[in-house]
């Protein structure tokens, strides 16, 4: 029996990507917590926008990746975006900040408290120890399930592997089990609502 072609396709996204990343962002983060640390407002909207762009333009260790429909198209004709993600292959003390200052329309003490947990739980599981962080994966609704999320993973992991570095993700709690099929193991104290993954 013959197959059918896969119609998704990984690729490096691009500066062109930025405005449809975000939106994709938003579309895919819906869970109750989110819009109350980054809430859905057009000028938030332009905010991680042009923080997208930043880093694709002015931090080179930032990985935007991208996976396209061949087979739609979005709203300018080009191949739709289906996931991206956002991998740091720099190492623990050279990130900086990772994000630009908190928009007025956001709650800064909250979202302050929120990334400062997350990187604390980091700085626990990882300590030192040189590894790529899997800052960012993203995927539409529509694309759920169809393994687009898997091949942004996937390229991350290959080059861990082929780099013999360990690997790190703050996970969801839903979306835990993908991370764990590529040897991502959940380090998060009892209680929390993020994963704290590590690919040793």
């Amino acid at each position: 029996m013959a197959t059918t072609p896969n119609p998704l396709k990984l690729l490096p996204a691009t500066v062109d990507d930025a405005s449809e990343i975000t939106n994709l962002w938003f579309a895919a983060f819906t869970d109750p917590e989110f819009p109350q640390i980054i809430p859905d407002t057009p000028s938030v909207r332009k905010w991680l926008e042009d923080a997208n762009f930043n880093d694709m333009t002015k931090k080179p260790f930032q990985r935007y990746l991208k996976v396209i429909d061949t087979e739609s198209k979005d709203s300018q004709g080009r191949p739709r975006i289906a996931a991206f993600a956002k991998w740091d292959l720099s190492m623990p003390d050279e990130r900086g900040q990772r994000y630009p200052p908190w928009h007025a329309d956001m709650l800064g003490q909250l979202c302050d408290e929120f990334f400062k947990r997350e990187e604390e739980n980091r700085k626990r599981v990882m300590g030192d120890t040189k590894h790529f962080y899997l800052d960012t994966v993203a995927t539409h609704p529509d694309y759920q399930r169809r393994g687009a999320g898997a091949m942004l993973v996937k390229w991350g992991c290959d080059f861990a592997d082929a780099e013999k570095v360990a690997a790190y993700v703050d996970a969801s709690k839903d979306g835990a089990p993908l991370y764990a099929k590529f040897g991502f193991v959940d380090y998060s104290k009892p209680g929390e609502d993020i994963a704290s993954m590590a690919r040793r």
